[in-house]
């Protein structure tokens, strides 16, 4: 099953991007409740494999982290694959995604090797966009590409499972984690959907 690792936002900064990514009228936009930023994307994986990595997210003492929207901008120039808000959460951000991916390979993940740039996806655009489409996304990044937000702190790291489908991917939350290690029967997914 396909897998990955990503914070989550809280519910007042996915409200305020959800009201800034209104404003772009291309793409495909990515459901407010699906904004996450992703930390290590694990690709296809084995329960046990999952269940391994969860050992170890449940045993992570949780990092002070403090995360800033610093601007918008796109992946891909000549042809923008994505729109995205960029986030910077300085080195214990870094620290955290080194961990993570740590533990990942300890648990018999092979990751590849890639820089990491964090970000929360708000568009997915098609592999080839009309002159037109292409000048909407130019005056947007014109018009709100220095967009930024205060500094927040993200309420949970989630272990997540990605379906793909013609719409696009369909995230579901299989284990969360806070600040105190899991979120308990609130927000704790338990292992029993990846076991299936």
């Amino acid at each position: 099953m396909r897998a990955f690792v990503a914070l989550d936002l809280p519910d007042d900064m996915a409200d305020a991007l959800d009201r800034l990514q209104d404003k772009l009228t291309v793409g495909r936009h990515v459901p407010a409740d699906d904004f996450h930023l992703t930390l290590a994307f694990l690709g296809d994986t084995t329960p046990d494999t999952l269940e391994e990595l969860h050992h170890r997210l449940d045993m992570m003492t949780w990092p002070v982290l403090s995360l800033a929207v610093t601007g918008i901008d796109i992946f891909g120039t000549a042809n923008p694959r994505a729109l995205y808000a960029r986030i910077d959460g300085g080195a214990p951000l870094s620290a955290l995604q080194k961990r993570i991916e740590t533990f990942a390979r300890a648990a018999g993940i092979d990751l590849p090797r890639r820089r990491f740039v964090p970000h929360v996806t708000l568009a997915r655009f098609s592999n080839t966009m009309p002159e037109d489409q292409m000048a909407k996304v130019g005056r947007f990044l014109s018009a709100h590409g220095d967009w930024t937000m205060p500094p927040f702190a993200p309420p949970s790291l989630t272990l997540y499972r990605s379906h793909l489908s013609e719409g696009g991917p369909i995230y579901e939350a299989l284990e969360r984690y806070g600040p105190a290690g899991p979120l308990g029967d609130q927000g704790q997914v338990g292992h029993v959907h990846w076991m299936e």
